[in-house]
């Protein structure tokens, strides 16, 4: 399972609970690019801190897909603009 879905688990679980509430802290962060504490993840015991650092990996992995994702689609856009545009060109000229 990958780290960010049970990480939306625990939080669901227990929300109250001090974990959840560093990861839901962690989570919201990344999502609006707001400032996140990091001492909150360095009071974690180990093993919590090494999932708040996957978390932050995959975050980054996706986001990284979504960048491409929206370079592609800005792309396929552009092509398309410039068949429209060579379309259209060679009615006028006719």
């Amino acid at each position: 399972m990958r780290a960010i879905k049970k990480a939306k688990k625990l939080i669901e679980k227990s929300p109250d609970q001090a974990y959840s509430k560093v990861l839901s802290q962690l989570v919201l962060s990344l999502e609006s690019e707001a400032v996140f504490p990091i001492k909150q993840l360095y009071d974690l015991p180990q093993e919590e801190f090494d999932f708040a650092i996957q978390i932050l990996k995959e975050w980054r992995i996706d986001r990284h897909y979504m960048g491409k994702a929206k370079t592609f689609d800005a792309a396929y856009h552009a092509l398309s603009m410039s068949s429209a545009e060579k379309t259209q060109a060679v009615k006028t000229t006719k």
